[in-house]
């Protein structure tokens, strides 16, 4: 790709999928391209549509199969441009208020995708999370990264030569947070000491819990009383979404209660056996692919469920989601390719942290590449 925005045609494998190829296929490579988007093409090489992320998304939601072709989740009409008209690709964009076009030869097939001049990713609304009440939860040992949390506590190990705790709060301040509220109880003088001395431009209302209360307890704790969506992370991840998409999809999906979801693919590293009475085998997989959607640590909850967790008790968010789900109240997740989502908890997961923040992990989402094309 040059400083044009266009990546050629050596490149364009990376853009384009089959419209035979899975859903879960685009999501693996959306999450390496890191646009966002995919152009779908037929057995003829010819273009036939587009998926973004924000596309596998509401199929997700909406109950679509991760497995299904990408034929039935994508949009037929993509923005494209013949090849001789390729100058007029930024005016097109523009009039569609889309932020990349193909370009195409007589027979419909990709020679080059062209991106708008501009920094992909970057939410458009820098104030958009203004008044957002953003909870951290920063009290635990983090005893899965012991020896490292004999000497620090778990929100400062550095990720790279910045504290997890730090690069979190980071993202946020992007989308105009401006203010966090930081339950604390392990370590919690050294916490409070780095940041008084490295004095950054947010304010940091610490509760302090005298014993451990889990990922919702010490929410109890706070005295203020919230008249909208509060966001709920964990101290030790990172999440690559557009945060102000995740709270606007709360607030118009009804969710009384948003998980942010993460897919997650796990190998089994044998071949699995299917069989039927007597022990007959019906057929074999070798090393099946299983994937699922897990819990990342990030919530958005409507205020009122702030007095369903209990006081002075040891009380976990799941235990909360739980109980919600029992009264038949709403609740829903927002997914996230598995790219997405870093997990310091353990070492292995530490260190491939640290990978993708120096190969450029922004933190950033894909903003208007999650637009209908």
């Amino acid at each position: 790709m040059n400083t044009s925005g266009r990546i050629t045609e050596k490149a364009i494998e990376a853009f384009k999928c089959r419209d035979a190829e899975t859903v879960l296929d685009a999501m693996k490579k959306i999450g390496i391209n890191a646009r966002g988007l995919l152009y779908v093409v037929d057995n003829e090489d010819r273009l036939v549509g587009c998926i973004t992320d924000g596309d596998i998304r509401r199929w997700i939601i909406g109950g679509g199969k991760i497995k299904a072709a990408v034929s039935r989740a994508m949009n037929t009409t993509p923005v494209h441009v013949p090849e001789e008209r390729r100058a007029e690709a930024a005016d097109v964009m523009k009039k569609k208020c889309v932020p990349s076009a193909a370009v195409v030869d007589s027979e419909k097939h990709i020679v080059e995708v062209i991106f708008e001049n501009r920094s992909i990713g970057m939410s458009t609304s820098s104030d958009a999370l203004k008044d957002t009440p953003v909870i951290i939860m920063a009290g635990g040992k983090g005893t899965r990264l012991y020896p490292y949390t004999k000497i620090l506590p778990k929100p400062l190990i550095p990720v790279g030569d910045i504290p997890i705790l730090e690069r979190i709060m980071n993202r946020f301040t992007k989308y105009g947070v401006r203010s966090f509220y930081l339950t604390v109880n392990y370590r919690k003088e050294m916490i409070k000491s780095y940041f008084s001395e490295t004095s950054p431009d947010f304010e940091i209302r610490y509760i302090e819990e005298d014993e451990p209360l889990g990922t919702a307890g010490s929410i109890r704790l706070i005295k203020e009383k919230f008249d909208r969506p509060v966001i709920v992370t964990n101290c030790d991840i990172l999440i690559e979404a557009d945060y102000e998409d995740v709270l606007r999809h709360h607030m118009n999906s009804g969710n009384d209660l948003t998980i942010v979801s993460s897919l997650k693919n796990t190998v089994i590293p044998y071949g699995v056996l299917f069989a039927g009475e007597n022990g007959i085998i019906n057929s074999m997989e070798e090393k099946p692919e299983l994937s699922h959607f897990i819990n990342t640590g990030m919530y958005v909850m409507s205020p009122e469920f702030i007095e369903w967790i209990p006081e002075g008790k040891m009380y976990h968010m799941t235990m909360l989601a739980d109980l919600m789900i029992e009264k038949g109240k709403q609740v829903g997740m927002y997914p996230v390719n598995e790219d997405s989502f870093l997990d310091m908890g353990e070492f292995a997961e530490m260190k491939r942290m640290e990978e993708r923040i120096n190969a450029g992990f922004s933190g950033e989402s894909q903003g208007n590449a999650d637009r209908r094309r």
